[in-house]
């Protein structure tokens, strides 16, 4: 009886996932990419500002390790 009742938990199961596959599916379709160009620049925006990002905080990891080896030693 359990064996029975396991076998069409797991059916149901199946058909969810496949029912959700095609659903995501059905919505990608519906997305209004960015062309290209978009795609580009923002990329380039976001790079730059990471880099920017990146050499402020090692420049005051620096500063801090500096101030901290002439305040203790």
């Amino acid at each position: 009886m359990a064996l029975n009742e396991n076998k069409k938990a797991e059916e149901k199961s199946k058909k969810g996932i496949v029912k959700f596959i095609k659903e995501v599916k059905a919505e990608t379709k519906r997305i209004t990419w960015p062309p290209k160009d978009e795609i580009k620049k923002s990329t380039i925006i976001v790079l730059f500002f990471c880099a920017v990002s990146a050499i402020i905080i090692g420049l005051m990891d620096y500063g801090f390790n500096s101030l901290y080896k002439f305040v203790f030693k």
